[in-house]
């Protein structure tokens, strides 16, 4: 049978690949000009999904600017278990109980910085599609273990301007999702300084909302490299290192508990390393 949506999802994935061509691309970069001694590098591994797909894990350890960054690229196919349907079904997606097979793309980036002064990030863009449905969802948030003003303005502006040149509602709507998504409901608190998150993206436009989800990875770069060139260089002290030890404390903690991605990525058969690429390569907790 003929898949009526084959070349959009193959131009999604595609698009998605050459996003993480670009940022891996950025980062090295940013290696290179601020490396004392050999700048880092990404070592990249391809992952599998057993009942099909796969995708590209991309993650440096140990650089100059660059503690730990991962930047993952998948392209999964399948049947949903049990759980993951339910979980599909019960947020509205059309199908789920007739036909649990899936498909999806996307790009997910998790960024922890050597220099305490600089922040912590998270991008991610993505396409789902069911024999129901198809949606896009994704975004971007800010994670400063030692905040900024202006590095927090900046960052939100880069992502307004992404957001306004679709509709004039997203930044406020997708704002506000991320404050309440990227909360951490037992410690009673953000687990940084927001930005925007939006899921199940389906205006009946594909078109239309590709080109967002398209303007919100394009967006990541400018919002994120000027803070870290402008952090990088500030001298920190272990005091720093500390307050950026706990903090990443408080995002193991989310990612473990609450992150849709994480559960996901877990409860569909995904390369468990891939999908923990997220985790801090060092925490602590009080």
């Amino acid at each position: 049978m003929t898949d009526p949506f084959a070349s959009r999802k193959a131009e999604a994935a595609q698009w998605f690949h050459t996003l993480r061509d670009q940022i891996v691309a950025a980062f090295e970069g940013l290696e290179d000009q601020f490396a004392k001694g050999a700048p880092g590098r990404f070592e990249v591994t391809p992952t599998t999904r057993a009942d099909g797909g796969g995708g590209l894990m991309s993650v440096l350890r140990g650089g100059s600017v660059f503690e730990k960054v991962g930047v993952n690229w998948s392209e999964v196919h399948g049947a949903l278990g049990d759980k993951a349907q339910r979980a599909m079904a019960a947020r509205g997606v059309p199908g789920m109980a007739e036909d649990p097979r899936f498909w999806a793309s996307g790009i997910s980036l998790v960024a922890h910085m050597a220099n305490p002064h600089a922040p912590a990030v998270h991008m991610n863009t993505r396409m789902f599609w069911t024999p129901g449905a198809w949606w896009f969802g994704g975004g971007a948030d800010l994670n400063p273990c030692i905040e900024y003003a202006e590095d927090t303005a900046h960052f939100h502006a880069e992502m307004q301007r992404a957001c306004d040149a679709h509709h004039p509602d997203y930044y406020s709507q997708f704002k506000a999702w991320a404050d309440e998504y990227f909360f951490v409901p037992h410690r009673g608190r953000a687990r940084g300084v927001g930005g925007i998150f939006f899921d199940d993206q389906n205006t009946g436009n594909w078109e239309a909302d590709f080109a967002f989800t398209r303007s919100v990875g394009e967006a990541f770069l400018p919002a994120f490299v000027p803070l870290t060139r402008r952090r990088q260089g500030t001298v920190w002290t272990e005091a720093d290192r500390e307050v950026q030890l706990i903090h990443r404390g408080l995002y193991a903690e989310y990612n473990l508990v609450y992150d849709r991605g994480t559960k996901f990525g877990l409860e569909t058969g995904h390369d468990a390393n891939a999908v923990l690429m997220s985790l801090p390569p060092i925490a602590k907790w009080t």
